[in-house]
This record gives C-alpha cells, sequence and structure tokens, in this order.
C-alpha cells in the first residue's frame, strides 16, 4: 500500500493553518491532523516551560502517526515539529536535541506556508498578535521551509482563495 502524500501547513499563529488544513480534508476526503499544543495547553493549569516543548513535541508526532493510519493519498497536517523548534528557541533560547533529530527524520511532500495578510483572531493561547511579530515568524517558517528541501509555497488570500491555490499546487 503506497503511503499519504503528507501535506504540512506551516506558519505563525492567526494565519489560517488550522482552517486550511480543515478544508483541504473536506476538499479531498481525507483526515487532517490537528496541533497537538492546543490540547496540552488547554488541559495545562500552568504557564508552560521548557520541558514542555518535548512533550508537546513527541504528542504531535504520535498522533500524526496515529491519524496517517486512517489517510489513503493525503494527510493534511496542521503544523509539525518546526513550530516547536521556532517556538522553542525564541521562548527559552534552545531546543531538545530530539526535536531537531526528528524534523531531520521526518518528511513532507508539500509545505503549504501560510502568510500574514489575515487579521489577527484573538485566542488565549496566542501571543503576538502585532503584524511585525508575525511577519518576524513568517521570515523564520520561511528560512526552515527552505532548509528542509521540501517543496513550498506561500498561500495568502481570503478563505476560498487559499483553498483554490493549495489545490492547484497539489
Amino acid at each position: 500500500m503506497l503511503k499519504p502524500k503528507r501535506i504540512l501547513i506551516l506558519g505563525p499563529e492567526s494565519t489560517g493553518k488550522s482552517t486550511l488544513a480543515q478544508d483541504l480534508a473536506n476538499y479531498y476526503g481525507e483526515p487532517w491532523v490537528p496541533e497537538y499544543a492546543r490540547e496540552y495547553l488547554d488541559d495545562l493549569e500552568r504557564e508552560y516551560c521548557y520541558e514542555d516543548m518535548l512533550k508537546i513535541g513527541k504528542g504531535q508526532v504520535a498522533l500524526e502517526d496515529a491519524i496517517a493510519e486512517k489517510a489513503k493519498n493525503y494527510l493534511f497536517c496542521d503544523t509539525d515539529l518546526r513550530v516547536i523548534h521556532i517556538w522553542s528557541e525564541h521562548r527559552f533560547g534552545k531546543t531538545d536535541p530530539w526535536v531537531i533529530e526528528q524534523i531531520a527524520q521526518r518528511s513532507y511532500d508539500l509545505i503549504l506556508l501560510t502568510d500574514t495578510d489575515l487579521p489577527w483572531t484573538p485566542d488565549p493561547l496566542r501571543e503576538y498578535p502585532e503584524l511585525k511579530m508575525r511577519n518576524y515568524f513568517l521570515d523564520l517558517y520561511t528560512k526552515l521551509a527552505l532548509e528542509s528541501g521540501f517543496p513550498f509555497h506561500l498561500i495568502s488570500g481570503n478563505r476560498d482563495e487559499r483553498l483554490t491555490k493549495a489545490i492547484k499546487l497539489i
């Protein structure tokens, strides 16, 4: 049996990653992998710390691999370990070696990098509403997408435009 193509949706906070992942999953009738950090942080009764980053990373990988078993042709991933790496470096100045190793080992067939052209949507788990910070993180994600060697494209526009562009790229 062929492995499903893994499509990674990557980008800063509040740039439509979850919406695009869900829209693509609905369009293709395939599963999508939500962001494990949301579940983890919702259950956390304290501020997150460096050690939580590894737990979130391992949870994300386990969730992605479990949902991949249900995919036929495509698996749409709302995030990956690159997000853990960026946040860990930004917040704590370091990343657990396991996260770095897993980033090097795991592969994606396409990265859809979500642009900062959507308006900020407040959410208790989001930390940086300023466009300057969102663009700062977009630059970091773009650098990681380039370094990955996987094909990637910037996805801009409204919800319908993003979906149409993503479908053409897939």
